[in-house]
């Protein structure tokens, strides 16, 4: 295994650009240091991050919010520049332990890619972007088009996730965010879900019920016009069985989730329901 650790933002696209091969670009490190240390691979080239301080910064501006990508979730909970995201402040708390919050990374949870992952249905539900870098230029990816199947991302072999775009928030808004696991948090989750909805706008995200974070835009659209959203959740999920539930439970317990936004959405004392 070989390792690296580039001083800035311009040697590490530099050496993205001259790699022969995809290198293993190291945030937080919560996800890879498990896996390799169960199948260690010795060819691995990693790239360390912790120096790109440009990855670390968040920038608020009129339209939102620009997450860099090396942001920890910790950081997401107690910067008062996300109070108006509240769910992307629950999900970093009930994301894991202490030293997850600490270590894990946003730009990690997005580039991992895990069906089950804890950022991604927020992320979905507030529309965010991808911002993508390499030294061809920079390009934006809508989150829902940046997974075309299981762990794959379209990222170009020399292209690094350098920051998260969240559009602003309108005040008054529908967010709700649920996440159901073993226990009430420290756990991979069995269903997490989020929603928004701002006027005739309707996002949802919900993870672990298909091999990506699903948008459900049948059940975004059956919510928008009175129709029933059960039978169009049903079209838009595809839950299995594995080791943490069972495709059944899963259905049951997303059709739970989407009746209470739909009852969140008509009313207003319910707008801001967060946890688990």
């Amino acid at each position: 295994m070989s390792f690296s650790q580039p001083k800035d933002l311009p040697a590490l696209l530099a050496e993205l650009a001259a790699a022969p091969s995809r290198p293993i670009l190291l945030a937080g490190g919560t996800d890879w240091m498990v896996g390799n240390h169960a199948h260690p691979d010795k060819d691995a080239h990693v790239i360390d991050l912790s120096r790109v301080t440009v990855l670390k910064v968040i920038e608020p501006g009129p339209d939102g919010i620009r997450i860099g990508a090396g942001v920890t979730y910790r950081q997401i909970m107690e910067d008062d520049r996300f109070n108006p995201w509240p769910m992307l402040q629950e999900m970093s708390r009930l994301v894991g332990a202490w030293q997850i919050q600490v270590r894990g990374t946003l730009g990690g949870n997005v580039a991992n890619g895990s069906p089950a992952a804890d950022s991604l249905p927020v992320l979905l539900a507030y529309g965010a972007e991808v911002e993508l870098t390499s030294v061809r230029g920079t390009r934006q990816v809508p989150l829902g088009e940046f997974y075309p199947g299981y762990r794959q991302t379209v990222m170009a072999a020399d292209e690094l996730i350098t920051a998260i775009w969240v559009p602003r928030t309108a005040p008054g808004a529908v967010q709700q965010y649920r996440k159901v696991g073993t226990r009430r948090a420290q756990a991979i989750s069995k269903v997490a879900f989020a929603g928004y909805r701002d006027g005739a706008t309707v996002r949802l995200g919900m993870a672990s019920v298909g091999p990506i974070v699903m948008a459900l835009p049948g059940t975004c659209a059956a919510l928008l016009s009175g129709a029933d959203p059960m039978a169009a959740l049903r079209a838009d999920i595809t839950p299995i069985d594995d080791v943490r539930s069972t495709g059944v439970y899963r259905f049951f317990v997303a059709e739970n989730l989407v009746r209470a936004f739909a009852e969140a959405m008509a009313t207003p004392s319910r707008s801001q329901e967060l946890g688990t």
